[in-house]
């Protein structure tokens, strides 16, 4: 199936390197391929990981010829950055370049040789309640999303055990390669426990020192290690809106995984996984393509009054959204922050409800009614 940014990526790369990055087999590679097929008329593709295309890469055998080369896993290189540059800086005209990974790959965030100006860099998401395959109805998506999760793979294949299956090797595959690629760690099998405090907690506020202390390692190391998770997309933080909150919470994190199914939990801790990854790959993309800055957080106060999930762009409170399993009264603590931010958006989203309706400031609906129109229809 044709990706959300697949259009995208091929206008920016008639201009500038493409870097793409992503979770472990959320299709960056397929992505990649694709536009030999359907807009690049020759093309190669390297994988650092292959022995002979890693061995390709470093002496610069590649066709004259080719309009497209994709690097597949180049941040493994150490010296990748330097690498990319030099290449880039020297390359033929016609020749354009597609780097993939599976590691944070937007250098211009950190120190070093800086890249900026040689290259667009986008976030590739599994797919969600927005991003569907053609001709499958907003309800039967939902259901899948819920119970195989959005990666491609064990989406498609429409089968709990082989998703279950996939999601092992996948899991093992980030937490013994990827991770280990990236910074040396002693002991793997208690970093898989770590992973795994954080997957129980999904959706409460994470306090870093007890699920130390718990592992018995150091604060250092449990902050380490989920720095390490996150540049590896296997998840990602969200923390507390501060600004124009009276006595608002300072510091514990959330912590959500891009695929729904690592979560442990009941439905109402995937639901709400479910609803921050479909937010995060929208304001990602707020951010990759048009240039904005975007933001998700949740907020709370000293007195308990809780939100799910807030949405800023351009320093402007978009949505506010509280995510409900059934029809309930509206949430007292969503209609208080509505008052405070006057968001454009105030929204009760409920994964079981007969029907919309609104209720003063506050619409209270689906997630397919809500996410059914994706800001890349542009």
């Amino acid at each position: 199936m044709k990706r959300y940014i697949q259009d995208m990526i091929y206008n920016d790369l008639v201009k500038k390197m493409v870097f793409i990055g992503g979770p472990r087999q959320v299709g960056k590679t397929t992505l990649g391929k694709a536009l030999f097929i359907k807009k690049f008329t020759n093309g190669q593709y390297f994988n650092w990981d292959n022995d002979i295309d890693r061995r390709a890469i470093l002496k610069h055998e590649w066709l004259l010829k080719s309009t497209l080369i994709i690097f597949d896993e180049l941040h493994k290189y150490p010296r990748w950055k330097a690498w990319i540059k030099g290449i880039y800086d020297n390359k033929l005209p016609q020749q354009q370049f597609l780097v993939t990974g599976s590691a944070r790959l937007d250098t211009y965030k950190r120190g070093g040789d800086s890249l900026l100006g040689r290259y667009h860099y986008w976030r590739l998401h599994p797919l969600t309640i927005d991003e569907l395959p053609a001709g499958m109805n907003l309800d039967e998506g939902l259901e899948k999303l819920m119970t195989l999760g959005g990666f491609p793979e064990p989406f498609l294949s429409n089968d709990i055990r082989e998703a279950a299956r996939w999601r092992r090797e996948r899991f093992d595959r980030v937490i013994r390669e990827d991770i280990r690629d990236l910074e040396s760690i002693r002991n793997i099998e208690t970093l898989s426990l770590f992973v795994d405090a954080l997957r129980e907690r999904v959706g409460g506020m994470i306090t870093l020192s007890n699920i130390a202390a718990d592992l018995q390692i150091s604060p250092k190391t449990a902050k380490s290690w989920l720095s390490l998770i996150e540049k590896t997309y296997l998840a990602f933080t969200i923390y507390p809106l501060t600004k124009k909150i009276p006595r608002a919470i300072q510091k514990p994190p959330k912590v959500f995984f891009y695929d729904n199914g690592d979560v442990i939990g009941d439905n109402g801790a995937r639901f709400e996984n479910l609803v921050a990854t479909t937010l995060l790959k929208r304001l990602n993309f707020l951010e990759d393509y048009h240039g904005h800055r975007a933001s998700l957080h949740y907020v709370r106060d000293k007195d308990g009054r809780e939100v799910d999930f807030v949405t800023i762009v351009n320093n402007k409170v978009i949505d506010l959204i509280e995510v409900k399993l059934s029809q309930s009264d509206i949430s007292s603590s969503l209609k208080y922050y509505s008052e405070k931010l006057k968001p454009e958006n105030t929204v009760q989203l409920v994964l079981n409800l007969p029907r919309s309706y609104n209720q003063g400031a506050v619409l209270v609906t689906t997630p397919q009614e809500y996410f059914k129109n994706p800001p890349w229809n542009i």
